[in-house]
C-alpha cells in the first residue's frame, strides 16, 4: 500500500496522506521493506509470486528511482516472476504519469494497469475536486498500449455530484471509445460521517438511489451491447480477457481485491491498513501511519488485528464465491465439497431468499440456484444474506447497496 496523493479527491474513503513533497517516499520505502525483510522469513524466500500489487493512494506518486529502488529490494527478499503466468499491476493516476513513469513500471515488470477515471464529465470532476481531461486519460491509456501492457482497466464511480443517467452514458461512450481490456464501475457512497472529504459534498448534489439503479442498469445494457461480458460485482471484461474466458470455465475466484484468476495464493500485506491473507486466517496492519512506523522501526509486524476462520465461515466464504463468480450455487457440488445439504445447512437463508425467487431474480429448479439477468444487479444484497456478520441484514439501505 503506497498511501501518497498529491491532490484530495473529495469522494475518496481510502487510507491516504495527501502531500506535494515527493521526498516523504523514500522513508516509506525503506520501511516497506523492511516489514517486507520481516515478512519474506516467515513466508519463504523461495515461493513464487505470481501476483503483486502496487495500490493505493497514488503509487506514480514515487518519484522513478524510489520505484526502482522498491522493485529491486523487493527482488532481494521474495521470488518474483519473469513469465507470462505473473500477473503484476500498479493502480495509475493520469494526473502523476510523465514520460518516464510508464516505461519505469514497464521495466520493473509489471503487465497490468488500472487507470482512475471516475468520469469525464468537466460539471462533475470539478465537484470532486478531481479536474482530469478526456485526452489525459487517453494519452496515457494509448501509450500503454503502446509500450505492451497486456491488460488496461478503467475505473469508473456512479453515484458522484451531478451526474445523471443522461451524463453518466456520454462518460460511458467516451470510454467505450477508448476500449480498455477492462472496466470497473464502482458505487459511491456517501458516507461524510466517517469520511471526512466527503463533507466536501453536497448531499442535494448526488443522483437519488433510483438514478443511481438506473445508471447500473443503463451501464451493464450498453456495456454488454458493446461486447464486454459482465463479469459481475462491478467488472466488466472483454472476451478474449483472462478474467472473461476464467468466469467461462468455471476457474474464477475473488478475494477481498477483486476479482482474480489465482485461487490459492497467500496474500502478503505490506504497507500502512494492508490486509494480507494465510490459508483461513486475514490480517491487517495498523490503519494509523505513525503506528505502523513505530512497529516496523522495532523490527515487529504492524499487524492490529485478525480472524481465524471457522468451518461455517469457509462454507459461507465458499457459497459466496460461487455466487459473485459464477452466479450459480449448485446443490451436489455443495454437498461434494462440504458433505453437508445445502437445504438444510442453509434453512433460513433459503426461505429469505424465496421472495427473490418469486421475484424472479434468482431461479431454483431444485438442483442449482441460478442469479438472472436482473438479479446480478442486487448480487451483493443475494450474498448479504449468507453473510452472518452483516449487522444490517436484508434490511439494509436499498442506496448502500446499490
Amino acid at each position: 500500500h503506497l498511501p501518497f496523493c498529491a491532490h484530495l479527491c473529495y469522494y475518496c474513503a481510502c487510507n491516504k496522506v495527501i502531500t506535494k513533497k515527493r521526498d516523504k517516499a523514500m522513508p516509506y520505502v525503506e520501511r516497506l521493506l523492511k516489514e517486507a525483510a520481516i515478512q519474506s522469513k516467515l513466508f519463504g524466500a523461495d515461493r513464487p509470486v505470481t501476483q503483486l500489487h502496487w495500490g493505493g493512494g497514488t503509487p506514480t506518486f514515487l518519484p522513478k528511482d524510489v520505484m526502482e529502488h522498491l522493485m529491486a529490494g523487493y527482488g532481494e527478499l521474495f521470488n518474483l516472476q519473469t513469465g507470462e503466468e505473473r500477473d503484476y499491476s500498479v493502480e495509475i493516476d493520469p494526473r502523476e504519469v510523465d514520460q518516464d513513469t510508464l516505461p519505469t513500471l514497464w521495466n520493473l515488470g509489471f503487465n497490468r494497469i488500472s487507470l482512475g477515471v471516475q468520469d469525464v464529465n468537466p460539471e462533475v470532476q470539478k465537484a470532486v475536486n478531481r479536474i482530469q481531461p478526456r485526452a489525459m486519460t487517453e494519452a496515457v491509456l494509448n501509450e500503454a498500449r503502446r509500450i505492451g501492457f497486456r491488460s488496461i482497466n478503467l475505473d469508473l464511480i456512479y453515484g458522484l455530484p451531478y451526474q445523471t443517467p443522461e451524463s453518466f452514458a456520454e462518460t460511458l461512450e467516451a470510454v467505450i471509445e477508448m476500449s480498455p481490456d477492462r472496466l470497473s464501475v464502482f458505487s459511491y457512497a456517501h458516507l461524510p460521517e466517517r469520511f471526512y472529504p466527503q463533507t466536501r459534498i453536497q448531499g442535494d448534489t448526488l443522483p437519488s438511489p433510483q438514478q443511481k439503479l438506473t445508471i447500473l442498469h443503463n451501464t451493464i445494457n450498453r456495456l454488454l451491447e458493446a461486447g464486454y461480458e459482465y463479469i459481475g460485482m462491478d467488472h466488466f471484461a472483454k472476451p478474449d480477457d483472462s478474467l472473461a474466458v476464467a468466469q467461462r470455465e468455471g476457474r474464477l475466484h475473488r478475494n477481498f481485491q477483486g476479482y482474480t484468476t489465482h485461487s490459492e495464493c497467500d496474500l502478503v500485506s505490506l504497507g500502512v491498513s494492508a490486509i494480507g491473507q494465510t490459508d483461513d486466517a486475514y490480517f491487517q496492519n495498523n490503519h494509523d501511519l505513525p503506528s505502523w512506523e513505530a512497529a516496523i522501526d522495532a523490527g515487529q509486524l504492524a499487524i492490529t488485528k485478525g480472524v481465524n476462520l471457522t468451518r461455517d465461515d469457509r462454507i459461507r466464504r465458499w457459497v459466496i464465491g460461487q455466487l459473485i463468480c459464477q452466479f450459480r450455487l449448485d446443490r451436489q457440488l455443495f454437498a461434494d465439497v462440504w458433505n453437508e445439504d445445502l437445504n438444510r445447512y442453509f434453512a433460513d437463508e433459503l426461505s429469505r431468499l424465496k421472495p427473490m425467487v418469486q421475484d424472479e431474480l434468482i431461479a431454483d429448479d431444485g438442483n442449482a440456484l441460478q442469479v438472472q439477468p436482473a438479479g446480478r444487479l442486487l448480487i451483493r444484497a443475494i450474498c448479504q444474506i449468507f453473510d452472518l456478520y452483516r449487522k444490517e441484514g436484508a434490511s439494509q439501505r436499498f442506496s448502500r447497496i446499490i
